[in-house]
C-alpha cells in the first residue's frame, strides 16, 4: 500500500479504506479478463498466422467474452479478488493455482459444449497460459510493491542487521520485515549451528556461519544490530549465543520463544531487548498445576507484604487458580492499588480484595482474619533491606519478628490450614539484623508446629532479580546517570531467580507441605556481582570499564562475600519437585523462644541499636556480627 494511501485512510476512515481497496481490485479483475484474451490470442497464434488469428478471435468473440466471463466469476465467487495480493503467502498462491485449475475446467467445457468453433487443444493452452498470467500478475505485484518499499526507506541510514537462528521464526520475522515500511533494516546474513544450511539461502539472505563466526562476521559485514531467533533453543544454547553477541559492538535483542510468543490477548509478542534474566541460563520451572490447583481452587487466600515484589507476584500466580477469594494486605497503598488495578483488568470476575494494614498491628490483624477465615497465608511481609535494617534494628524486629508472630498467632487461633512463611538465604549463619530476624521468624514458625493444627512451613531462598531494593534497579539507575557502576567487592557472589520463578515454586513448595518444614529452593550456581554488572552494562549498549566504569566500594554494613541456603545442622531432603528440598527441622522449645521473644520486647522500643543487635545475637547464636570491610 502506498504511502499517500495510507494516509487517505488515516483521514477518511475504514470505510474509505474498504474502498480502495474494492477498487485497487476492480482493476485486478479488468487485468485478469485481459489477460484470458491474450492467452487465447496466444494459442491460437501458435497454429496460425498473425492475421488468421486475428480473424479467428473475431469470428469467435462471443465464445471468448463467455469464457472469459466464466473463468472471472469462478474467481470472484472464490474470493481472490478480496486478497491483499501484495502480503500474500504461499498458501494463497496454492488456492489460486487450485481456483484457475477449477475456472479453466468450466471455461473449456462451456466452450467444447455450447461454442464448439475452437479446438479442443487451443482450449487447453489457453486455459494454461491465462492461468500463468493471472499468477504471474499477483507475483508481480508483489514483486514491485516490496521494490518501492525499499525505495522508500532507502533514503535514511538502514540498519544492518544480523539474525541469529535461521528457522521458522526467523523467517517469519524476516517477511514481516519485507512488508513493513517502519522496519527501517536491512538484513545481511544468518547465523545457524546447523551444517546442513551453511551457505544456503532464505528469501535471498545467506546463512553465512555457526555462533562461532558471530564476532568476526559482525566485524567484517559492519553489523548494527543482531536479533537472537532461536524459539525452540534449549537455556544453555541461549545464554552462550547472547553472551557471544555481548562481546560484539552490537545492539543486541531477541525474539521471545515460542511459549512466549502468544500472550494471553492472542496477539504474538515483540523482539525485545535482552535483559539480565536470560544470562542466568535456568531451566524453566515446570509445576504440578493439579497439585497447587488443589489447595487454592475456590479457597479464601490471604498475601501479606502483597502489593511488594515477591508477594504481588505470588498474588498474580494464585490468581490463575480461581481462588474463591484473594486478600491482598499491606500497609503501602500505592503499589497495592496498582497490583489491584491489574488483576482487576485481567480477572473481572474475580476481583481481589485489597485491606491496608500493619503486619505489627495485632488488633487489625485479628479483626482481618475474623472477617475473612483464610484457607491458606502467605506471609511474605517483612523489612528486607539489609543496611537500612543496620542502621533501625528496632524497626526489623517489630516488623519481622513481631509482625510474623501477630500473623502465626491468627493463624492459629482462627484455624487457618496451611501457613507458608517466605524466608531468605540470608537467615543462614546470618551477618545482619535482617537476616537473623528472618532465623527468629522461621524459628516462630517451627515452634508453632507443634501445638497446633495449622501446617506452619518456611520457604527460603536467595535474592530475585528486579526485586526492590535489590542491585538491578541500583545499576539501572547508575548506567542512565553514565556510571560509574559500584560494587561491594569484586570477590562477592549472590544465588538470583526471576521473581516469576520464585513465586511459582513457593506455591509448589506449599502444596507438599505437612508442617514444621523449612523448603529450600534449589538457587542453581552463584553468580558474580561483578560480572552481573559487566553484563548489565553491555546489555545498555556500552563497554565495561571504557564507556561506564565499574569501581569497587567496599562491603556495607550487615554484608558477607557470600551467601549459604543451608545452617551446618541442617540436611536437605528431596521433594517430588526437583527444584524443591526440605531442610532438616530444628527443635525449636517453646519455653526458651518465649524468653527470646520476651527481651525482643523489651529492647524494641530502644534507641541503643547496640542494644538491640546483643539481643538478636543471644536469640540467633549462629548470628555473627561483622564490622563493614
Amino acid at each position: 500500500m502506498r504511502i499517500d494511501q495510507i494516509a487517505y485512510d488515516k483521514k477518511h476512515g475504514k470505510q474509505q479504506k474498504r474502498n480502495i481497496g474494492i477498487f485497487r481490485n476492480r482493476y485486478l479483475l479488468i487485468a485478469d479478463a485481459a489477460m484470458i484474451v491474450v492467452a487465447y490470442f496466444i494459442s491460437i497464434m501458435l497454429i496460425n498466422d498473425i492475421y488468421a488469428t486475428l480473424d479467428i478471435m473475431v469470428a469467435n468473440i462471443a465464445s471468448l467474452a463467455v469464457c472469459a466471463a466464466a473463468f472471472i466469476a469462478v474467481l470472484y465467487f472464490m474470493g481472490f479478488y478480496t486478497v491483499l495480493w501484495i502480503h500474500s503467502g504461499t498458501r494463497d498462491y496454492l488456492h489460486l493455482c487450485a481456483g484457475c485449475f477449477i475456472a479453466s475446467v468450466i471455461s473449456v467445457l462451456i466452450n467444447s459444449f455450447c461454442f464448439r468453433e475452437l479446438y479442443f487443444k487451443i482450449d487447453i493452452c489457453a486455459a494454461l497460459i491465462a492461468t500463468v498470467e493471472i499468477i504471474g500478475l499477483r507475483m508481480g505485484v508483489r514483486c514491485v510493491n516490496n521494490l518501492y518499499m525499499g525505495h522508500l526507506t532507502s533514503g535514511g541510514s538502514r540498519k544492518r542487521l544480523m539474525i541469529v537462528g535461521a528457522g521458522s521464526s526467523a523467517t517469519l520475522m524476516l517477511k514481516d520485515m519485507d512488508n513493513n515500511i517502519n522496519l527501517n533494516y536491512d538484513v545481511v546474513c544468518f547465523i545457524d549451528d546447523d551444517p546442513n544450511k551453511r551457505k544456503l539461502t532464505i528469501h535471498g539472505v545467506r546463512v553465512m556461519g555457526n555462533r562461532n563466526d558471530i564476532k568476526r562476521i559482525a566485524r567484517e559485514k559492519a553489523i548494527d544490530e543482531i536479533i537472537i531467533a532461536l524459539s525452540s533453543a534449549d537455556f544453555k544454547d541461549r545464554k552462550e549465543i547472547i553472551e557471544i553477541c555481548n562481546e560484539t559492538d552490537c545492539k543486541v535483542k531477541i525474539l521471545p520463544s515460542i511459549d512466549q510468543m502468544i500472550d494471553e490477548s492472542g496477539s504474538y509478542g515483540k523482539i525485545r531487548d535482552v535483559q539480565i534474566e536470560d544470562l542466568l541460563a535456568r531451566e524453566p520451572v515446570r509445576l504440578n498445576n493439579n497439585d497447587i490447583k488443589g489447595y487454592i481452587e475456590d479457597k479464601v487466600i490471604l498475601v501479606t507484604g502483597g502489593g511488594g515484589s515477591i508477594g504481588s507476584e505470588l498474588c498474580r500466580q494464585i490468581m490463575r487458580f480461581n481462588p474463591k477469594r484473594l486478600i491482598v494486605l499491606d500497609i503501602y497503598e500505592n503499589n497495592a492499588y496498582d497490583l489491584q488495578m491489574e488483576l482487576n483488568r485481567r480477572y473481572p470476575d474475580n476481583k481481589p480484595e485489597v485491606v491496608i494494614a500493619s503486619v505489627r498491628d495485632r488488633d487489625r490483624i485479628e479483626d482481618i482474619f475474623r472477617i475473612y477465615r483464610p484457607y491458606i497465608v502467605f506471609h511474605a511481609a517483612a523489612h528486607k533491606h539489609v543496611p537500612l535494617m543496620e542502621d533501625s534494628p528496632g524497626e526489623a524486629v517489630k516488623n519481622n519478628v513481631f509482625g510474623t508472630y501477630n500473623v502465626v498467632q491468627c493463624a492459629d487461633k482462627y484455624g487457618v490450614k496451611r501457613f507458608v512463611m517466605i524466608s531468605t538465604d540470608k537467615a543462614v549463619n546470618p551477618t545482619n539484623v535482617m537476616g537473623a530476624t528472618k532465623r527468629i521468624c522461621e524459628m516462630i514458625v517451627q515452634c508453632a508446629q507443634n501445638n497446633s493444627r495449622t501446617e506452619f512451613v518456611a520457604v527460603r531462598f536467595g535474592n530475585v532479580l528486579g526485586s526492590n531494593g535489590s542491585v538491578i534497579p541500583l545499576f539501572k539507575k547508575q548506567i542512565e546517570e553514565g556510571g560509574p557502576v559500584t560494587v561491594t567487592d569484586k570477590r562477592m557472589t549472590r544465588f538470583f531467580m526471576t521473581i516469576p520463578e520464585a513465586a511459582q515454586l513457593v506455591l509448589q513448595a506449599a502444596s507438599s507441605a505437612k508442617g514444621g518444614e523449612i523448603f529450600v529452593l534449589d538457587m542453581g550456581q552463584p553468580v558474580k556481582i561483578y560480572d552481573l554488572a559487566k553484563n548489565l552494562i553491555r546489555l545498555s549498549g556500552y563497554k565495561p570499564n571504557e564507556d561506564i566504569e565499574i569501581v569497587e566500594c567496599g562491603l556495607r554494613p550487615g554484608e558477607k562475600l557470600y551467601e549459604e541456603l543451608l545452617m551446618d545442622e541442617e540436611g536437605l531432603t528431596n521433594t517430588s519437585h526437583n527444584k524443591i528440598f526440605i531442610g532438616k527441622p530444628i527443635d525449636i522449645d517453646r519455653n526458651k523462644l518465649n524468653i527470646i521473644l520476651d527481651s525482643l520486647h523489651a529492647v524494641a522500643e530502644s534507641d541503643d541499636p547496640e542494644r538491640i543487635k546483643n539481643a538478636v545475637a543471644e536469640a540467633v547464636p549462629t548470628y555473627v556480627r561483622k564490622k563493614a570491610q
